[in-house]
């Protein structure tokens, strides 16, 4: 199976403060690939940098193949990798419909009423609050409207920053059922970064353990699932 994402020895931070060093990980096509560890060990960094917001120390990081390592976010978003931010960010005064149309923002204008209609497939509350304004919308509901705006240009590279932060127990099951399901019928590869490891190594073919910016552990996920090790050290079990 073809890599839809490579990263190699990737350095990188914020001013002088260097938090990820070295890191190498790949996810194919189709596949979801989680990365755990605990609070400050580099996740949402390593997103960051993917998505062109930190320009990198030095590390390669190839999407299908093509280097876009310090390339601009839109020039990464057009390559086909989105980036859904922890804390959803949707844009609250504007309606759910509105919400989505900036996420197809890189897609000709024809197929926009195709993809909220794809979205909605995949989030059937969505297409309910069509009009509603984001921002009254429940936290669950938030994070649904996020991953379908990513959802909206098509990517095939989605990157998910905790789905399940302020998320209640059933709306989470129903993001991460669906997480399957956009892989395995949109053929999209999913950089999975999640606190909740159970529900991470649960939807994943493999998964790396951060600790402090390095990887310290990598596997199949059913391997990593069952390592009482791993969720004492890194896990907080």
């Amino acid at each position: 199976m073809a890599a839809a994402l490579e990263i190699t020895d990737l350095i990188a931070g914020y001013r002088s403060v260097r938090a990820l060093h070295g890191v190498s990980l790949s996810v194919n096509e189709a596949e979801i690939v989680c990365v755990l560890g605990a609070n400050g060990a580099g996740k949402s960094t390593l997103l960051r940098t993917i998505s062109g917001l930190i320009v990198p120390e030095s590390g390669n990081i190839r999407l299908h193949g093509q280097a876009i390592a310090g390339a601009p976010p839109e020039f990464i978003v057009r390559a086909g990798a989105v980036h859904v931010p922890q804390g959803r960010m949707v844009f609250g005064a504007l309606s759910v419909r509105e919400n989505l149309m900036l996420g197809g923002f890189t897609r000709p204008a024809g197929e926009m009423a195709a993809g909220i209609d794809r979205a909605v497939a995949y989030f059937p509350r969505l297409g309910e609050r069509m009009a509603q304004r984001a921002g009254t919308l429940s936290g669950g509901e938030q994070q649904m409207l996020a991953i379908a705006r990513g959802l909206m240009s098509r990517p095939t590279l989605l990157m998910l920053d905790e789905p399940s932060m302020g998320v209640a127990p059933v709306i989470k099951e129903q993001i991460f059922d669906q997480l399957g399901e956009i892989s395995r019928k949109e053929r999209t590869a999913i950089l999975l970064v999640e606190q909740d490891a159970d529900y991470a190594l649960g939807v994943s073919t493999r998964g790396y353990v951060l600790e402090t910016g390095r990887v310290v552990m990598q596997g199949e996920a059913a391997q990593l699932a069952g390592n009482e090790d791993l969720k004492r050290a890194y896990l907080g079990a």
